[in-house]
């Protein structure tokens, strides 16, 4: 395991430290999981945004859509428990 350093504002470690011990873990492992939690929820997000880059760029290179009322109107039925007629796509 690397070792790093990072100061924190005095107020930062101050409210870390209850945290920490109402979770029965040291401020340092409290601080782990904290990072980890933060550098899965950006890495999440980038990939949600590339995501979306690549589907705009298939439709903007030509694959079919869908009307969004028609979509809209087949979740809603779905959610009554009726499923509404495939909705049709648009080339």
């Amino acid at each position: 395991m690397a070792a790093t350093s990072i100061k924190l504002p005095d107020d930062l470690k101050s409210r870390i430290a209850p945290l920490a011990e109402a979770e029965g873990v040291s401020p340092h492992a409290w601080m782990l999981r904290a990072l980890a939690a933060e550098a899965e929820r950006a890495e999440l997000r980038a990939a949600f945004l590339a995501e979306g880059r690549r589907r705009l760029q298939e439709v903007r290179d030509g694959a079919p859509t869908y009307p969004a009322r028609e979509v809209l109107d087949r979740v809603q039925a779905r959610l009554r428990g009726a499923l509404a007629a495939k909705a049709e796509r648009k080339a």
